[in-house]
């Protein structure tokens, strides 16, 4: 387990150092809003109902809402001043009977570890409690909320229990309690006996949760039976492989954007294309020509014989 809060237990002139964490989880199996055709998932975005932009998180605050309709708001600057003394604290106020508590007003639970140098303190306040049969009433701030909380030990460590304040539980206005009802007290023998017969020490384990266990089950046979979809993801702003990946993006886009004139440039730019690999090709051969012209130009260029010259040349290849 990991902490998630860190502070002291105090009460009195004693101060236990001691880490938080969560004693409770819930086992429900976790769903996604996706899309029946396609399996991809449901996004949700903010949005201003006054200029119907997107707002970035950052530029989230908090509003309060006054009757007429005006809001109120609230920097995270202004929450910073609110005084919560007990942010850093577990403050015992007085202790109880643990019976004098009402479980509607339990909230959450966290289990409490001792830091290595308030373990002595930790086990007398724990151990004390557990003979007493009594609870600490406290008070602690938890995420920006200062809370009421009890302290009770259980299997060995001691248990902070947020509870709900007082003015928080709902009061029962139903009309059948100012009803007039009559029970016989035939009826409420045959009820108490009837408890009295369903009464046994209460085991959790013996307890489960049927409809998650089925829900499991339905998920597992469709996985078995490949009943599973894969959500094509199309990555937005990847870079592209080369200029060349790049223009046939773009005139694919250009082709199906515009028909008209889109077209035109596309197929200038196929035409570019084109006559760039003749060109190309033309310069090619055009060079491969001119050297060969250039050896045939140097036989062709050389100074011809002159007439006087050709007999002499006649008699020279004769006697050779």
């Amino acid at each position: 387990m990991r902490s998630m809060w860190k502070g002291a237990v105090s009460f009195g002139l004693v101060m236990i150092p001691v880490k938080l964490y969560t004693a409770t989880e819930t086992k429900d199996i976790a769903f996604r809003q996706v899309h029946r055709e396609d399996g991809g998932r449901i996004r949700f975005r903010r949005f201003c109902t006054i200029d119907d932009q997107e707002v970035p998180y950052e530029d989230v605050a908090k509003g309060y809402e006054l009757p007429d309709g005006e809001i109120v708001i609230l920097t995270d600057e202004d929450m910073a001043d609110l005084p919560l003394p007990t942010t850093k604290n577990i403050e015992v106020v007085q202790f109880c009977p643990a019976e004098q508590l009402d479980p509607i007003l339990f909230n959450r639970s966290y289990f409490l570890e001792p830091e290595a140098a308030g373990a002595r303190a930790y086990t007398l306040l724990r151990e004390a409690l557990e003979q007493s049969g009594k609870i600490a009433i406290a008070q602690v701030a938890l995420r920006q909320r200062e809370s009421l909380a009890i302290l009770r030990a259980r299997d060995g460590v001691l248990v902070l229990e947020t509870l709900l304040w007082p003015d928080e539980v709902r009061e029962p206005d139903f009309a059948f309690l100012d009803d007039n009802i009559e029970v016989r007290p035939q009826e409420l023998r045959m009820a108490s006996s009837l408890i009295e017969s369903m009464t046994i020490d209460f085991d959790p384990d013996e307890y489960h949760d049927s409809y998650r266990e089925a829900l499991q089950e339905l998920v597992t046979a469709k996985v078995e039976g490949r009943q599973v979809m894969q959500p094509h993801v199309v990555e937005v702003g990847a870079e592209t492989s080369s200029l060349a990946d790049a223009l046939r993006a773009s005139l694919a886009a250009a082709k199906s954007g515009r028909p008209d004139g889109a077209a035109k440039a596309a197929a200038a730019m196929d035409g570019a294309a084109t006559d760039g690999a003749a060109t190309d090709g033309a310069a090619k051969d055009g060079a491969a020509k001119r050297k060969a012209g250039t050896k045939a130009g140097t036989r062709q260029t050389e100074p011809a014989a002159s007439d006087e010259a050709k007999p002499a040349q006649r008699r020279a290849r004769k006697a050779s």
